[in-house]
């Protein structure tokens, strides 16, 4: 593990491997420990990095006030402390939203973007009923005694959790910190980064679990249409969480479009 200081905030990453920075970006509710099926098995042709956001894993709570803006700068951060230059940047829902704030603030950083089962915030991708649906569900979660808090989002695999992974799942949902899964899914509500999508000068790829409930195939074909030259993979039976729901397809998928783009 190491950290990086971005004002008073304590960042935490994993780092393994050896090649081009490859960034991997979780979901809201989830932490580095998400992308297990890829740390490693990346780790031969990529430096792979998964980070613990703000708020998240070995990272330091929340300040606040703390912003979208103020995860694409902490991402940034964690990005020349690595070293290596410019990074392939892989954002999974929530995280893709971050990725696309942190080309907003810092494209200078990025020389890909892979962006997964994602949103342009859900006021950018959804409409308007489904985001304010979302936030009230958002309310309740949070209005919840703590020893009844549960940070489970409905709608997140196409099935049941793969069962190898359901310890894993477990033991993140167990360190989810309420304040931080509320901040983030109303910033989501809030957030529209479609004017970012026509400006995205780097290689592009689109990679969504054919069956995905939470961000529709609409979205992603929303997102092909903006993002110029972008190509989108779609991965079968896998919904939401598509990383884990199709680990195997998704490491294939994620290496044919950087050999593609060296």
């Amino acid at each position: 593990m190491a950290t990086v200081q971005v004002g008073g905030v304590e960042v935490a990453y994993d780092r393994v491997g050896q090649g081009p920075p490859l960034v991997l970006v979780h979901g809201a509710g989830y932490n580095a420990r998400m992308w297990r099926p890829q740390l490693f098995t990346l780790a031969d042709e990529f430096t792979v990095v998964a980070w613990d956001e703000p708020g998240a894993g070995r990272s330091s709570d929340l300040p606040p006030g703390f912003t979208l803006a103020d995860y694409a700068h902490c991402l940034a951060a964690v990005i020349e402390d690595v070293g290596l230059g410019p990074a392939r940047v892989v954002g999974l829902s929530w995280g893709g939203t971050v990725a696309l704030e942190l080309y907003r603030h810092h494209p200078e950083l990025v020389s890909a973007l892979l962006l997964v089962d994602t949103y342009a915030g859900w006021k950018g991708s959804l409409p308007p009923e489904e985001v304010a649906a979302r936030a009230e569900g958002a309310r309740r979660m949070l209005a919840a005694p703590r020893e009844e808090f549960d940070p489970t989002l409905p709608g997140l695999f196409a099935g049941e959790p793969p069962a190898e992974f359901v310890p894993l799942l477990d033991a993140m949902a167990r360190d989810v910190r309420p304040e931080t899964l509320g901040a983030q899914l109303l910033m989501m509500a809030e957030a529209d980064e479609r004017d970012v999508l026509p400006r995205i000068a780097v290689p592009t790829l689109l990679v969504w679990g054919e069956l995905d409930a939470r961000s529709p195939l609409d979205v992603a074909r929303a997102f092909e249409e903006a993002i110029p030259d972008a190509e989108l993979v779609l991965l079968p039976g896998a919904g939401h969480v598509s990383n884990l729901e199709a680990p195997e397809r998704f490491n294939q998928a994620v290496r044919a479009f950087c050999r593609a783009h060296r």
